[in-house]
C-alpha cells in the first residue's frame, strides 16, 4: 500500500508537470482549466483563441488521461503484481485519491486560488478562478469517479492472464 501511495505522488507529480507546461508562457496557456466566462473573456481580449484553448486541452487531457489509464494500471500490475481484482482496485484507488486530493488542495484551493501564478490581467472581476460551488462539485467528482474508474480498470487487470 505504501508503494501504491508513492505512486500516488508520482500520478500527481505528473499532473503539476502538465500544469507547468501550460503556464510555462503564462497562466493563459492553461485557461482550459478556468470556468467560462474567463475563457470567454481571454479570447475577447485576444490572449488566445478558442481553438488553442481547444488545442491545450486536448493535449493536457491526453498526457494526464495516459498516465491514469494506462501508466498507472501497467504500474499495478507489472512492478507491484497486484492479483486479483480487489488487490488492483485498492492499489489504483490509492494512487487516485492521492492524485485527487493533491489535485484539489494543493493545484485548486492553493496554487490556483493562493498565489499568482494563475492570475490574468484583466479578469479580476472573475476571480476566484475556481469558486467554491466548483471547487466542491470537483472533490464530489474526485471521490465518486476515480474509485469507478479503479473499479473498472482493476477490473479488467483482474480479467488478465
Amino acid at each position: 500500500m505504501i508503494l501504491a501511495f508513492i505512486e500516488g505522488l508520482v500520478l500527481s507529480f505528473i499532473l503539476l508537470l502538465v500544469c507547468v507546461i501550460n503556464i510555462k508562457n503564462g497562466p493563459v496557456g492553461g485557461v482550459h482549466y478556468y470556468e467560462e466566462p474567463v475563457k470567454e473573456r481571454v479570447v475577447e481580449m485576444g490572449l488566445i483563441t478558442k481553438a488553442q484553448i481547444k488545442k491545450n486541452m486536448l493535449w493536457s487531457g491526453a498526457v494526464f488521461m495516459f498516465a491514469l489509464i494506462i501508466a498507472a494500471p501497467l504500474t499495478v500490475f507489472f512492478v507491484n503484481k497486484a492479483a486479483g481484482f480487489s488487490e488492483s482496485f485498492i492499489q489504483l484507488a490509492i494512487m487516485y485519491m492521492v492524485c485527487g486530493v493533491f489535485d484539489r488542495v494543493f493545484i485548486d484551493w492553493y496554487w490556483v486560488g493562493h498565489t499568482k501564478a494563475w492570475f490574468i490581467p484583466g479578469t479580476e472581476d472573475l476571480m476566484p478562478y475556481i469558486h467554491k460551488k466548483s471547487w466542491i462539485k470537483k472533490i464530489g467528482q474526485t471521490i465518486i469517479l476515480y474509485p469507478a474508474l479503479a473499479a473498472l480498470l482493476a477490473l479488467v487487470l483482474s480479467k488478465l492472464p
